[in-house]
């Protein structure tokens, strides 16, 4: 009652100045008249004019009587009194104009403001972008989510816009239900979990699929990045989980999406030694507070992506938190057909083009990378001008995507040419020789990508889960076949087995320190590393703690590995020292053998099989073996 009285009174008051002010101004154009100087002298000289001031610029006079308009007072502006003398005799009315500056006077005051407000807010535009933008983060909204809020008309995909993760979509169907009828799941008691973490290798579809399911449910869709919520202040992190949480609340049904978990949800303490992340952490425990805080009945549902789990804080993987975890894994023969199919609907096919080849070419390819062939496909298709896409285009594409662009300007000597060329033959006619090895689809000694000097692009002609020991030798075996050949031939080696040393080494250290293959150590593991998504032989060499006895005997027991299969690839081309020579000229004068080419040159291969070598085919995706240049 009190602010509604002060409020009345300040309205009170401004209506009486302004009323004085308009009585005063209204008074002063009904008897006040400016007139020119020269009237003004008149007006003197005929004595109408009973008292004058003298100001500035302005000279008043106060009549004795008023004039026929009821003025009582005149003004006119001053003029000098030389110039007046002068201009008196010629009877001419005159007077004095003053020119207004206020104009000048202001831009002279503000553009020097201006200016400098322009630089400030330039350098702290930058500086706020750098923190994180301005109005919703930055300085300004620094506690603000920065989720990007996608409607069911935005996302624009659904489960018919994914395949090959036919497991996973039947995982995340059981979400979008309950979102649509949250009441019919709920008639029993059940409750839908409050997260859902979707683990898989890069490139999977993991983002894909969490868009699919608000597409599906048409609820509304928020999703940032787990690096998004860390920032320099400590505590902003954990204010933007809250913002996130509460606009996610405020618009239920809804779903939350948080890419890339694993940078926001690594273990706490997991590095004592080294110190803190404190606002890493703060982060976590607030969305740790958050998961135990919101109520799924609600509709809102906390999908996660990593392909990291191995990193994660306990805390975020147990029941009552990401209650479900979900494998979004590599395709199978099916699944990558079925994603070949979907991205095939993009382009113009050939008829008769048989995806299924393409899909058993493309064996240990994930979502993205079979989406990157068929692009690469329409662009070959393209370039040669033709009217649709052929199994050739798709076969060239997946060269390119494995071995990397062809470098057409890299041009090599006569010697490294022959070098090369017996290199990769020496791959090509090892994995022929070997039972059980990947099918060799082609060889080239045309450069492609960086420093490949040449490569033999082979490939398994099946999904494969278990690796064998002999399997395991095998591929050790082909990887060092280029060595053995540039040995047998030119009675020296070069760098350009580099990179095959390097992978033949991981594989047999894997072989000793992980899958206990060794006869002298026994079946007992030395790696510290925790289980991997993608479990590759080769595909990363974990960190081992043992004594320095047992270190040693694990470097023995690797190189005897590595050194028979190169003992065994020598023997293999040792015994066929005429192919391998017919072939590599037949190289050399093509440059390129595809499969067919390379079949009708090694009739008559005397095949060998390596000690401890088993039955079956290499299951891992294994790349071209290529040729590196040297460093």
């Amino acid at each position: 009652m009190e602010k509604k009285t002060g409020l009345n009174l300040g309205y009170l008051i401004f209506a009486l100045v302004a009323v004085v002010f308009v009585r005063d101004w209204w008074a002063q154009v009904r008897s006040v008249e400016a007139v020119p100087y020269s009237r003004f002298e008149e007006y003197l000289a005929q004595g109408r004019i009973e008292s004058v001031e003298v100001g500035d610029t302005l000279i008043t006079g106060r009549l004795k009587a008023p004039d026929p308009g009821g003025k009582t007072v005149v003004i006119a502006t001053r003029v000098e009194p030389a110039m007046a003398e002068r201009l008196a005799p010629y009877k001419v009315p005159y007077t004095r104009v003053i020119q207004s500056t206020w104009l000048h006077d202001i831009i002279s005051w503000i553009a020097p403001a201006l200016i400098f407000f322009g630089l400030w807010y330039f350098i702290y535009r930058r500086f706020a972008d750098k923190m994180g933008g301005l109005g919703g983060s930055g300085l300004i909204g620094i506690g603000k989510s920065k989720a990007k809020v996608y409607m069911e008309k935005s996302t624009g995909v659904t489960f018919d816009d994914v395949a090959g993760v036919d497991e996973a979509k039947a995982e995340l169907q059981e979400i979008v239900e309950f979102l649509k009828n949250p009441k019919e799941h709920a008639r029993l008691g059940a409750r839908i979990p409050k997260g859902v973490l979707l683990m898989g290798p890069t490139g999977t579809g993991k983002t894909l699929l969490a868009r699919a399911v608000a597409g599906e449910a048409g609820v509304t869709f928020f999703s940032i990045s787990g690096s998004e919520f860390i920032e320099m202040f400590v505590g902003v992190g954990a204010a933007r989980v809250r913002d996130l949480f509460e606009q996610a609340r405020s618009n239920a049904p809804a779903i939350i999406f948080i890419d890339e978990l694993d940078a926001l949800g690594k273990a706490r303490g997991a590095f004592p030694g080294y110190g803190g992340h404190d606002e890493r952490e703060q982060t976590l425990n607030q969305l740790l507070v958050e998961l135990d805080g919101f109520d799924p009945s609600v509709g809102v549902v906390l999908l996660a992506a990593t392909n990291r789990p191995e990193i994660l804080d306990p805390a975020l993987l147990r029941a009552g938190r990401f209650d479900r975890q979900v494998l979004v894994d590599r395709p199978d023969r099916k699944g990558r057909l079925a994603i070949l199919r979907v991205h095939a609907k993009k382009i113009v096919l050939a008829a008769g083009t048989d995806l299924e080849q393409v899909a058993g070419l493309t064996v240990g390819l994930a979502g993205a990378d079979l989406a990157n062939v068929v692009n690469e496909a329409a662009l070959v298709a393209t370039r040669r001008r033709a009217d649709a896409v052929t199994l050739a285009d798709f076969t060239q594409a997946i060269e390119r995507v494995l071995a990397g662009v062809e470098k057409k300007t890299r041009v090599l000597s006569a010697r490294d040419r022959e070098v090369v060329a017996f290199h990769e033959m020496g791959h090509a006619l090892t994995a022929l020789a070997l039972p059980g090895s990947d099918a060799v689809h082609k060889v080239s000694i045309i450069p492609h990508g960086i420093g490949a000097l040449g490569y033999t692009l082979s490939r398994p002609s099946e999904d494969r889960y278990i690796v064998q020991r002999g399997e395991l030798d095998n591929k050790i075996a082909v990887l060092l076949g280029g060595r053995a050949a540039e040995q047998l031939v030119f009675g020296e080696i070069s760098t350009g087995a580099a990179d095959d040393i390097a992978r033949a080494t991981a594989i047999a250290r894997d072989m000793v320190t992980r899958y206990g293959m060794d006869e002298g150590l026994g079946h007992v593991s030395y790696s510290d590393a925790a289980p991997r998504l993608l479990d590759v032989p080769g595909a990363g060499t974990p960190s081992v703690s043992t004594s320095p006895q047992t270190a040693e005997r694990i470097d023995r027991a690797v190189q005897r590995i590595v050194q028979a299969g190169f003992v065994c690839a020598s023997d293999i081309l040792a015994t066929n020292r005429e192919l391998l020579d017919r072939a590599a000229q037949a190289l050399l004068a093509k440059e390129t053998l595809d499969e067919a080419e390379l079949a009708a040159l090694v009739v008559g291969l005397v095949r060998r099989q390596p000690p401890g070598a088993g039955a079956g085919r290499t299951a891992f995706a294994s790349g071209p073996v290529r040729n590196e240049q040297a460093a």
